[in-house]
């Protein structure tokens, strides 16, 4: 006899299958960063239809004049505004602002869109690919594990310094989720947890962008869209930098030290499979080939040349109004971004990839990236339908008139305060950066302050919010991988947020009194 099954009915497009297996409602996701600037960018499109429209007279270097605002008649048709939405992606790449002050891809003057940035973003992430690519930075990381693997806080400790250095010179995010399957294994066989691993890599890194000296994609979006040089202010980003970081390293070593005393204080408790992570994470990693350690020279030193390069010698030393000396180079991102490109292609030669792998590797780099470059320019198209329908002034007279009533130590930490939402709504560090400093910056002039403070400001809150906004795909990626609930993280790592959040309000405040 031939039994008949009843044949089962497909899941309706309206549900998914759970985590678990079982048919469950589709989960709420937050926009992504391109989504929210597209919302953005219509909502100031409409807004410039009924806030009213304004100027400030400029210095020679372009700054606004506090005082000077004058209320004037953009005189844009509808045909006109719309259009200024249409290109407001195109302009935010290469529009040029003219001796009137309208920004436009055919216009004659200076270029006011994001491409110097666009290219200089694209050329650091071949650099950062192909360095991947090598194997170097992984092997590397794996050869200091392995050679501390009895030291197990001190290997917390030299482990995240190497994260964060690589966090606050070119912004190490994405790249670090590579490291999960090295580090957990690891951890587990020095008698920590899963949650210790996942911590190592997510504050190292995360704490290294909060200080930020030179990221690319932090301090150097953020000091390109305030209109001064990315190594402006790095004096005061290095000392944050060397005080955060113990910081970190302090609240991490502490929890797994109490882990290992007492396995019941661990957070996350055994994962299936743990044992047999746990007897292969003491495994001696093989000895750096000379290809490997050239490498890595070669991406250290090249970021010491760009620092060398991008600092303001002459006018660290001696005041802002100093010549620069004879041998100081005052580079740019232009110039930056042709030092990437030609690295990238050494780095690869002396790291022995084929032609074939080395262009392809190029190629990916620059897809990997070019998703950061985009944001960068639709928020800079924002920042072009302000200027164009003139209402970027009457932002500006707003707020100058809140600013002129504040010391600059309550102005330095109101800039912390108000950036946090706004890392929260784009959590691109970049797209934060393009979108918040053409309007945060020029309070600095009316604050008498200098715009690096505005800066170090911005990159501090991103950084904060960053290490626990679930909108981020570094976070919930590395504790998917780490098998570590979003709740225990936040659990471990609130309070270190609330120690973060006063010392940063107090660092943004001595910023802009310094």
């Amino acid at each position: 006899m031939v039994m008949h099954t009843k044949p089962t009915r497909p899941v309706p497009r309206k549900r998914r299958l759970a985590d678990d297996g079982a048919a469950g409602p589709r989960t709420f996701r937050f926009p992504s960063a391109f989504t929210v600037l597209a919302v953005v960018t219509l909502a100031v499109w409409l807004l410039a239809f009924v806030i009213p429209t304004g100027r400030y007279a400029t210095d020679d270097g372009g700054a606004p004049v506090p005082g000077s605002y004058a209320r004037t008649d953009a005189a844009l048709s509808f045909g006109d505004r719309l259009m200024d939405l249409f290109l407001a992606p195109i302009n935010g790449l290469y529009g040029v602002m003219n001796v009137d002050g309208f920004i436009g891809p055919y216009e004659s003057g200076e270029l006011y869109g994001a491409a110097g940035v666009f290219l200089f973003v694209i050329a650091i992430g071949v650099f950062i690919t192909m360095a991947m690519r090598t194997g170097a930075i992984e092997n590397g990381v794996a050869r200091v594990a392995g050679r501390m693997s009895t030291r197990g806080t001190a290997l917390i400790a030299v482990l995240m310094v190497l994260f964060s250095i690589g966090g606050t010179t070119e912004g190490m995010a994405e790249e670090t989720l590579g490291f999960y399957a090295l580090l957990i294994p690891l951890m587990l066989a020095l008698g920590y947890d899963r949650l210790v691993a996942a911590a190592t890599i997510l504050l190292g890194a995360g704490i290294g962008v909060l200080a930020s000296t030179v990221n690319p994609f932090a301090t150097g979006v953020a000091s390109g869209a305030a209109g001064i040089s990315i190594g402006d202010g790095i004096g005061f980003r290095l000392a944050m930098y060397v005080l955060l970081v113990p910081v970190a390293v302090w609240w991490v070593v502490r929890y797994a030290r109490r882990v290992k005393a007492d396995p019941s204080a661990s957070l996350v408790g055994p994962v299936e499979g743990d044992d047999e992570l746990r007897s292969r994470g003491l495994q001696e990693a093989p000895a750096l080939a000379s290809r490997e350690k050239s490498v890595l020279g070669i991406v250290a030193v090249t970021f010491a040349f760009m620092i060398f390069a991008i600092v303001p010698w002459a006018q660290v030393i001696h005041g802002p109004d100093a010549a620069s000396y004879s041998w100081q180079l005052d580079w740019y991102f232009p110039e930056l971004a042709a030092l990437f490109v030609v690295m990238s292609i050494v780095v690869g030669v002396v790291g022995g990839l084929r032609e074939k792998v080395l262009t392809d590797t190029v190629v990916k780099g620059a897809g990997d990236f070019v998703g950061v470059g985009l944001i960068i320019v639709l928020a800079r198209g924002v920042t072009v339908i302000m200027n164009n329908s003139e209402i970027s002034g009457t932002i500006l007279h707003a707020m100058e008139n809140v600013v002129n009533d504040t010391s600059s130590g309550v102005f330095g930490a109101a800039m912390f305060l108000v950036n946090l939402p706004l890392a929260f709504l784009v959590p691109s560090t970049s797209g934060h950066a393009a979108l918040a400093m053409p309007i945060l910056a020029p309070l600095a002039d009316f604050a008498n302050v200098s715009r690096a403070s505005v800066v170090t400001a911005y990159q501090s809150a991103s950084g904060v919010v960053n290490l626990i906004t679930p909108t981020s795909a570094v976070v919930m990626g590395g504790l998917a991988l780490a098998k570590v609930r979003y709740d225990q993280y936040l659990r471990f790592v609130l309070p270190l947020v609330g120690i973060l959040l006063v010392l940063c309000t107090g660092f943004a405040a001595v910023a802009a009194m310094v």
